[in-house]
Parts: structure tokens; C-alpha cells; sequence
């Protein structure tokens, strides 16, 4: 099995940046696929960036797009998730996925998540 244990989140002003780790163990980590999700108080969880099991492939949500960047090192078993010019409306909990099924690109489904990570950004 894996785990996945997201940190860095916080406070930051609008228009300020913020990166956020996820670190997995539990099984070789290479060969998953891996995403950000977040979930905003009563609004459903949504999927904000995706990357290959390499790091050559990448996808975004049009909202966060342009300003988001996912990236990972394997030798580190973890994800990135840098963030900038941050907007209110991207507070929320922030969800590292993991999926082994790589012959899908991008994932339709995830199998292991993490806890979570608060992302506060103040107007």
C-alpha cells in the first residue's frame, strides 16, 4: 500500500505564492501516477493538477492553470505543488492522489490519498 502525507500549507496574502509537498511511502514510488485535489468548505473535492509517473506529462484545471505548477522527484519520493499568484478562492484543503494504473493518461480515478493540507489565502 501507499501513503501519501501532504504539508506546507498555510496563510498567504492574495497575489502571494505557496508550495505544498506530498511524500509517499509504503511501495516504490515511480510507478504512480500522481494529482492535487482540493476541496473548499461545502463545495465538492476538484481536481486541480496532474503528473506522470516520469514527470514528462502535466495537466492543469483551466482555473488554476498559468499560475500552478506540479512537479515531482522520484528520488525523493515526493510532489510538489507550487503555487502563485494566489487568489481567495484557491483556500482550501489541498489532497495529494496517487493511482498505479499508468496505461490511463490522464487518471480517471485515484486510489490513495492523503489526509490533507490547509491553503488559506487572504484578500
Amino acid at each position: 500500500q501507499v501513503q501519501l502525507v501532504e504539508s506546507g500549507g498555510g496563510l498567504v496574502q492574495a497575489g502571494g505564492s505557496l508550495s505544498v509537498s506530498c511524500a509517499a511511502s509504503g511501495r516504490t514510488f515511480i510507478g504512480y501516477h500522481m494529482g492535487w485535489f482540493r476541496q473548499a468548505p461545502g463545495k465538492e473535492r476538484e481536481f486541480v493538477a496532474g503528473i506522470s509517473w516520469t514527470g514528462g506529462g502535466t495537466y492543469y484545471s483551466d482555473s488554476v492553470k498559468g499560475r500552478f505548477t506540479i512537479s515531482r522527484d522520484n528520488a525523493k519520493n515526493t510532489v510538489y505543488l507550487q503555487m502563485n499568484s494566489l487568489k481567495p478562492e484557491d483556500t482550501a484543503v489541498y489532497y495529494c492522489a496517487a493511482t498505479l494504473n499508468i496505461r490511463i493518461w490522464p487518471p480517471t480515478e485515484y486510489d490513495y490519498w492523503g489526509q490533507g493540507t490547509q491553503v488559506t489565502v487572504s484578500s
